[in-house]
């Protein structure tokens, strides 16, 4: 290499080094210089991630009330039997209405003023859609024909409206689930009476501890939510378990006498059957 070749190229090196500023009167800062160059503008390829303030959170999570609240907010919002019957065939949260085979709803004269409520339907009632229609059903019609009532003197419906399998006992759930649909139903009917048959009725809907053999052949009052005063409640006997234990159909016999008393007392000894 001459001489010339090797100065030039060592010139160009000062120069990639930045030699030609020594030269400068003043120093130059290259940090500074560098701190000043604003910041490189984001890849187009990639667009920018929404902020999750963005995104409602219900939209986020999918989420859906729980189930017994959906019962209740239906539940209140029905204004007819007709339109809560229809609610109860709609309401998806309670896994029996996925095994029953009907919706037992209830069945009678709404207008009578005096309301029974059972547990639930059995095998007869689930095939046939209507409460009380099976063995119990027809005890239960020849005890009530006794005081002087038909079904033309009540209506009758269950705590549960489907049949659980088996014949298997509701669960504390399910007795949750389908409670604000039957409170409701007892709302619209406004009765002036209720009689309770068998202590899933009687617990679900006059509470405190104890079995039906505490519960019967006592007048209570109950606070149904939708009405202005409480209602006066006789709980007994399930006909179902009378026919288990025919013993137990003489305690019955003693409630009926209490229930056609009250009502002689409310309307006139002949008002209900003279209907």
């Amino acid at each position: 290499m001459d001489l010339r070749t090797a100065l030039t190229a060592a010139l160009r090196l000062h120069l990639e080094w930045g030699a030609d500023e020594a030269l400068a009167e003043t120093p130059i800062d290259h940090l500074a210089t560098l701190a000043a160059v604003p910041p490189a503008a984001p890849s187009r390829s990639r667009p920018p991630s929404p902020s999750p303030a963005t995104t409602p959170p219900a939209a986020a999570s999918g989420a859906l009330p729980p189930p017994a609240a959906r019962a209740a907010s239906l539940a209140a919002a029905c204004r007819s039997l007709d339109e809560l019957r229809a609610a109860l065939a709609a309401f998806d949260g309670c896994g029996l209405s996925e095994t029953a085979t009907h919706l037992v709803f209830n069945d009678g004269n709404p207008e009578s003023g005096l309301m029974l409520i059972g547990e639930a339907p059995g095998a007869e009632e689930d095939r046939i859609g209507k409460p009380f229609v099976g063995p119990s059903g027809q005890l239960l019609d020849r005890m009530l024909a006794s005081i002087g009532l038909t079904r033309d003197h009540y209506l009758i419906t269950n705590l549960i409206p489907w049949r659980p399998p088996g014949n298997r006992s509701p669960t504390d759930a399910e007795v949750s689930l389908c409670l604000p649909f039957l409170h409701r139903q007892i709302a619209l009917v406004g009765p002036r009476h209720l009689l309770l048959l068998g202590g899933l009725a009687a617990k679900a809907l006059l509470g405190g501890g104890g079995g039906i053999t505490r519960l019967r052949g006592t007048w209570r009052e109950v606070d149904i939510p939708g009405l202005a005063a409480p209602l006066p409640v006789l709980a007994t006997y399930h006909p179902a378990y009378l026919l288990r234990s025919p013993g137990a159909k003489r305690a019955a016999w003693a409630d009926l006498i209490s229930l056609r008393r009250r009502l002689d007392m409310a309307t006139g000894p002949q008002a209900l059957s003279s209907e």
